[in-house]
């Protein structure tokens, strides 16, 4: 079968189970980005303003998934964090419950995802000017409409680059998945290539759509981060 009949949507076809499988990776991609920002927030807030008990458990948090591989954490989580919640479930006297994959997926790579947007969202929040917090404080403006109005949308701009890199990374690391035997892309590719042979058209398949995915992500990433900034003022030719 040439290229395009293995590449074709419907069978004897491969296609369709890659787009399948594509689908898989973006909705799980999608949530673990989501739920790592949730994450992230909370924790950036927390290192900054919280007590030394949570300032504590937050760095062992970040510290611990930023310094092991996240392929053991994948699976640690993966496996772990359904034995755990199956755990709590005969404790509470209900049965055993199977997690989706999907679901699975999302809360692995959130937790993942979460001690990175941690740190690049704590950066961006001290990176926001102290004078504006401080007038808004005189002003008797409480803390949540400090952060709404002033903390939130200013750090923004500054940790969209940071987070544009995350959402890049948590693309990829849904293919880490395929180790546990979700179907999302990677897997689908491995099938249709252990199939067919015809692995080097496959894998070159796979590749070109995620090199497409990174491309639409950084343009439109840019677009959003210059929408974010524009109300900086104009840079200069020395970056002054």
């Amino acid at each position: 079968m040439d290229t395009l009949g293995l590449l074709a949507l419907s069978p004897p076809g491969w296609g369709g189970t890659l787009l399948v499988g594509l689908w898989a990776s973006i909705r799980i991609a999608v949530g673990a980005f989501g739920l790592g920002l949730a994450i992230g927030l909370a924790g950036a807030y927390g290192k900054i303003y919280g007590g030394p008990v949570l300032r504590d458990c937050l760095a062992v948090y970040t510290t611990v998934v930023r310094a092991l591989p996240e392929l053991i954490l994948i699976l640690l989580l993966y496996f772990g964090l359904t034995d755990l919640v199956n755990k709590l479930m005969l404790a509470s006297g209900y049965g055993r419950i199977q997690i989706s994959g999907v679901t699975a997926g999302v809360l692995v790579l959130g937790v993942v995802q979460g001690a990175y947007a941690t740190e690049v969202l704590r950066g961006a929040i001290l990176a926001v000017p102290s004078g504006q917090i401080e007038a808004a404080r005189a002003m008797g403006m409480p803390a949540g409409k400090i952060a709404r109005r002033i903390t939130i949308p200013t750090m923004l701009g500054l940790a969209l680059p940071g987070l544009s890199n995350l959402w890049l990374i948590a693309t990829k690391d849904t293919a880490l998945l395929a180790i546990v035997g979700f179907n999302e892309l990677t897997l689908a590719t491995r099938q249709a290539a252990g199939t067919t042979k015809a692995f080097f058209t496959f894998f070159i398949a796979a590749g070109v759509i995620y090199l497409v995915i990174s491309m639409l992500s950084t343009w439109g990433f840019a677009r959003l981060e210059a929408w974010a900034r524009r109300g900086d003022p104009p840079r200069t030719a020395g970056g002054g």
